[in-house]
């Protein structure tokens, strides 16, 4: 199993997670606050607060991240490299961009590859991670796409949008196999639901890099309240 060292430790392996459209700018603050009690990865947030957040997180170790054609990902490529481009103006750390998935039923993966080419070209020396949405694909599919968005260069390759209904451990389990064998140099972050600290610890196992979650406070603070806050006074023995 792989090994959590401590609560920190494993913030920093979690990209906590608010891509919710109706949140409030109070409602936003609550969440950076929080955040801003762990030294999480990055937070994953809708691009209107992009700046917001970087104010908020300024003294943090927890990086900023945005999204590119969300949650659908049928956008034009000239629009998704515009908004990628935006998001690096305004301070984002991270572009997280979904593949157009209209390419992929047609099987023009060559077309997802230029895509995710011109946005890596976008972003420049941050980060750039492509959804893949792997639930609703084929094994095959996946194994075609990863193999494109390898050869375009991008950072990350991320299961889901977590719009759809989360995979299952061994689902999950398969896909990070299928990444690791078509796309062996690049990295992967998952994104199906993760809600306790043992999923997280078993899809770590399994090869993933980063987890992306919603729960990421909640899962955090169980860990930090099982693993270091618990004191337990052994009951004295008599050795007869």
């Amino acid at each position: 199993m792989y090994k959590i060292k401590s609560s920190n430790h494993l913030a920093s392996l979690i990209n906590y997670t608010n891509l919710n459209n109706m949140i409030s700018e109070e409602e936003m603050k609550q969440f950076l606050t929080e955040a801003s009690e762990f030294d999480f990865n990055s937070v994953i947030i809708n691009p209107t607060y992009v700046p917001l957040a970087k104010e908020i997180l300024a003294e943090r170790d927890t990086t900023v991240e945005s999204v590119v054609g969300f949650p659908l990902g049928c956008e034009s490529t000239e629009s998704k490299v515009a908004e990628a481009k935006s998001l690096i103006e305004n301070g984002a750390d991270a572009v997280n961009a979904v593949i157009n998935l209209n390419h992929v039923a047609s099987e023009k993966y060559e077309l997802i590859e230029e895509e995710a080419r011109l946005l890596k070209e976008a972003v420049g020396d941050k980060t750039l991670k492509m959804i893949i949405e792997s639930k609703i694909l084929e094994d095959e599919q996946k194994a075609n796409i990863v193999i494109r968005l390898e050869n375009a260069g991008v950072d990350y390759i991320k299961t889901s949008t977590g719009f759809l209904t989360p995979n299952h451990i061994y689902e999950i389990v398969n896909d990070i196999n299928i990444f690791q064998r078509y796309a062996p140099k690049t990295k992967i972050e998952v994104y199906d639901g993760i809600d306790i600290w043992k999923m997280a610890n078993q899809v770590l196992t399994a090869g993933a890099d980063l987890i992306a979650s919603n729960n990421g406070y909640e899962i955090v603070s169980k860990y930090r309240e099982l693993r270091e806050n618990t004191q337990v006074k052994p009951k004295p023995i008599t050795l007869r």
